[in-house]
């Protein structure tokens, strides 16, 4: 009896707060009885939401993903500031009055951030400065300053009024926000960023990732029952046919790619991948088209794609 397909698909996961992203890898690797899972990007301990795993073969689209617009629903607090811009760091310093945050005022200082922008991402974060991570050297003691990126913040909407409220003795202002943005940015950097511009501190204190690209953590998985149960995956298929154009194969299509070659196709030139899809519905690769001739970018081998 020939042996099953190794499973392949990806993944969505809906983290938990309290949990490395590493740690939900860890729960799909067992729930799953495979190593071969991979992560298009991390999300904090602090922070909840969506995570999207490769398993198998299909990993080889995480590539695609990691670059994608992302969605988070956050909780800024003004009128504080913490040593990683976020609630799990220590709080640096308070501010003598939040009168300067009206609602108009808040309003302009997160607007001020939508736009094509140059952002300094927080010090606590993963980016290597030295070959050492920068939170390393922070918490070493070390007073770090990471050179300004450009991102893109599509929007930043306010979904709720202001709460103004006392925290430890200090009047603070919470404040509700939806922020849509180009991989790389830093919500933990917005909220520093709308508190400094108001000259009153600001830091996160709540963070939902709820999209990437096409993907959406209403179709998720509960990360905190993940390995308690064998989870439904995402086919290649379908995957690739939500991230990229498609192109039908025929049999004779189907085999010629697989093996390598370079077929005539009836589709658009284009300058990013397709999804060349066999006729029973099977990712054969993905290809880039030029003349209506498609030449294979990744190979995705029918032993490999399982169901």
């Amino acid at each position: 009896m020939a042996s099953p397909a190794p499973q392949s698909g990806i993944l969505l996961v809906d983290k938990p707060q309290g949990i490395t992203s590493h740690d939900v890898v860890a729960r799909a690797r067992r729930a799953l009885g495979t190593r071969k899972v991979g992560h298009a990007g991390t999300l904090d301990p602090m922070a909840t939401g969506l995570l999207v795993l490769g398993v198998g073969a299909s990993t080889r689209l995480l590539t695609y993903v990691v670059g994608l617009g992302k969605e988070y629903h956050a909780t800024v607090r003004l009128g504080a500031t913490t040593v990683s811009d976020d609630a799990d760091g220590e709080i640096v310093s308070w501010a003598d009055t939040v009168d300067p945050a009206t609602d108009a005022a808040i309003d302009a200082a997160f607007a001020a951030q939508v736009g094509d922008i140059q952002q300094v991402p927080s010090a606590v974060s993963a980016i290597k400065v030295n070959g050492q991570r920068a939170y390393a050297r922070v918490r070493a003691g070390e007073d770090v300053e990471l050179a300004p990126r450009s991102v893109t913040i599509e929007s930043i909407t306010r979904t709720a009024d202001p709460r103004r409220l006392e925290v430890e003795g200090h009047g603070v202002v919470d404040v509700d926000i939806v922020v849509r943005c180009s991989s790389g940015t830093y919500i933990r950097a917005i909220a520093r960023d709308a508190g400094e511009a108001l000259g009153v501190g600001g830091h996160l204190t709540a963070l939902r990732r709820t999209a990437i690209g096409p993907f959406a953590v209403a179709e998720a998985v509960d990360g905190t029952t993940l390995s308690a149960e064998t989870p439904e995956l995402l086919g290649a298929t379908e995957t690739a046919e939500r991230l990229f154009p498609v192109v039908r194969l025929d049999a004779d299509g189907a085999v010629a790619l697989g093996q390598g070659k370079r077929i005539p196709v009836e589709h658009a030139d284009t300058a990013g991948p397709v999804a060349a899809v066999s006729g029973d519905g099977r990712l054969v690769g993905l290809v880039r088209v030029d003349k209506g001739i498609a030449r294979t970018l990744v190979n995705f081998p029918a032993d490999q794609t399982g169901a």
